[in-house]
């Protein structure tokens, strides 16, 4: 199903884009991250970060504040692996979307 940038699909689900652009950025990491042959010493930091935003996404709405958290610490576990740097980048951009932290000043 080909359809443009921004424009939700029409499926009867009133859940919000920004959560379903999230899953399935995190859903990218996750299996680009699992058929890494190559370990490195904070794989499991990644991939546990990985799950808690899979379980905030599968909730509904993520906490700003939490999604930033893991994804500076997955940033900071899997920055080196250039391999995965187009996975990141695409988690990066969804947790972008859900905007600053009210309070942050950021």
């Amino acid at each position: 199903m080909l359809r443009s940038l921004g424009q939700r699909p029409v499926t009867g689900s009133d859940e919000d884009p920004r959560v379903t652009g999230l899953r399935t950025a995190v859903a990218r990491l996750r299996r680009e991250l699992a058929a890494l042959p190559a370990d490195f010493p904070d794989r499991a930091i990644a991939e546990d970060e990985l799950a808690a935003l899979a379980a905030m996404a599968a909730g509904g709405a993520p906490e700003i504040p939490r999604l930033r958290r893991s994804l500076l610490l997955i940033a900071g576990a899997i920055g080196s692996v250039s391999a995965l740097a187009p996975g990141l980048t695409g988690v990066r951009e969804a947790v972008d979307l859900f905007g600053e932290s009210p309070g942050t000043g950021t």
